[in-house]
């Protein structure tokens, strides 16, 4: 039997809490999760350096050998070929990611026909959170440790 393998992208401008329940409750569905951070053409420069989250991940994942970290700069749908996952995983906290991500999946789903992605509903606990307003929290020194499953 083929191993079901599953790409999780983003920018992970940082990854979340929100992001940890995603890889974890996948878990239970894959056999193996790589977290793919992508360059995202539209935001030009990151806040949190892309060498430190792959750290921090590293670390929050270091007990866990079915979840691996990568840094790539191609289109996902290609990436999901040469590592031979089946599968894109997402999450969707409302309506508005659905509309974004469903666009997403057609296309890639177009340019490799043997990806499909699988989408899990962000927990409760966690909808609200998203990478943008951590990163405002933090630009004006607020306290985001409560949002992060690691320290910074």
């Amino acid at each position: 039997m083929q191993k079901r393998i599953a790409l999780f992208p983003g920018s992970f401008d940082p990854f979340t809490k929100g992001h940890y329940d995603i890889v974890n409750r996948g878990l239970k569905l894959f056999d193996e999760i790589v977290i793919a951070i992508g360059y995202n053409s539209k935001k030009h420069n990151r806040y949190f350096d892309i060498d430190f989250m792959v750290e921090k991940l590293n670390e929050t994942f270091k007990d866990e050998p079915r979840v691996s970290v990568i840094v790539y700069n191609q289109l996902t749908s290609n990436l999901a070929k040469e590592l031979n996952a089946g599968f894109l995983l997402r999450g969707l906290r409302n309506t508005t990611d659905f509309e974004y991500e469903n666009s997403i999946a057609q296309v890639n789903k177009y340019l490799n026909a043997n990806l499909d992605s699988v989408f899990l509903i962000t927990s409760a606990k966690y909808a609200a959170i998203s990478s943008t307003i951590i990163r405002e929290v933090h630009k004006f020194k607020g306290d985001i440790d409560e949002f992060l499953p690691y320290k910074i």
